[in-house]
Order: C-alpha cells, then sequence, then structure tokens
C-alpha cells in the first residue's frame, strides 16, 4: 500500500508544492528581514515553473550554491530550489541605499504564499480522509 502511495503523482504533486512553498516562504522572510540592509537585493521564484521543472525532472541534483561568512548565518536548504530559478525584484520605487526590498510587496506576497501553502496542506488532508474511508468501507 505505501509503495503505491509512493507513486501516486497527486501526491508527489501535492508533495513537490508544499516544499517549493516552504521555500519561497523563507525567501520572502529573508527579503522581509533585510528591509533596512543597504544593496541587499530582494529574491523570489518563479513558483509555476520551478514546480514543472521539478515534477519533469525525475531526479533533482541542481542546487544553489551559498557561501556564509559566518556560523551564525542562517542558510536555505539547497535541494529545495533549483539553481538558475532564483529571481531578484526589479524596485518598483529605487531607494538610495541600493536595497529592492518593498514591504507592501513583500508582505502581500507572504501572505498570499501563506494561504496557497494552507490550500495545499488541506487538499493533502483531504486525499488521505478519503483514503482512510476507502480502507475502512473493506
Amino acid at each position: 500500500m505505501i509503495s503505491k502511495l509512493d507513486r501516486d503523482q497527486e501526491l508527489n504533486l501535492y508533495h513537490q508544492a508544499l516544499n517549493l512553498r516552504t521555500a519561497r516562504q523563507e525567501l520572502l522572510s529573508s527579503n522581509i528581514a533585510n528591509a533596512d540592509t543597504p544593496n541587499y537585493k530582494a529574491k523570489d521564484i518563479d513558483f509555476s515553473s520551478v514546480l514543472r521543472e521539478k515534477l519533469s525532472s525525475t531526479t533533482n541534483t541542481t542546487q544553489v550554491g551559498l557561501t556564509t561568512t559566518s556560523s551564525g548565518h542562517i542558510s536555505i536548504d539547497p535541494t529545495r530550489i533549483p539553481g538558475g530559478n532564483l529571481l531578484y525584484r526589479v524596485p518598483l520605487q529605487p531607494s538610495a541605499d541600493g536595497n529592492t526590498v518593498d514591504m507592501n510587496t513583500e508582505r502581500t506576497q507572504f501572505a498570499d504564499n501563506a494561504i496557497r501553502y494552507d490550500a495545499i496542506i488541506t487538499l493533502i488532508k483531504d486525499k488521505f480522509s478519503d483514503l482512510s474511508l476507502a480502507m475502512q468501507e473493506r
């Protein structure tokens, strides 16, 4: 039974989408945290294209190489976002210090991503409820 769940394409879609939503939330959080950092460039991903790429590839070996200069730095899990898909936001209103974080945009994207994350969780919960119900009826 478990092996059939591993091959379930719908569950794989939910799994990949949930991982990407989590990674995107980390990126958006990083943008918000660095809103006052001079020359910080706001980052994001094109969710649809990254998800499509993850679902089409059988092995996800592409990784983002991040370098930290201190042991206290938090790094993003490199297995979540394929390299080359990290995008930088174009600021609507450029700042004097070179920072491209627009707090209104970041908050909106953060809230939108959180809602979509919750929707995926609900879909997964419903899927497993249906499976549980089907097993009980046997």
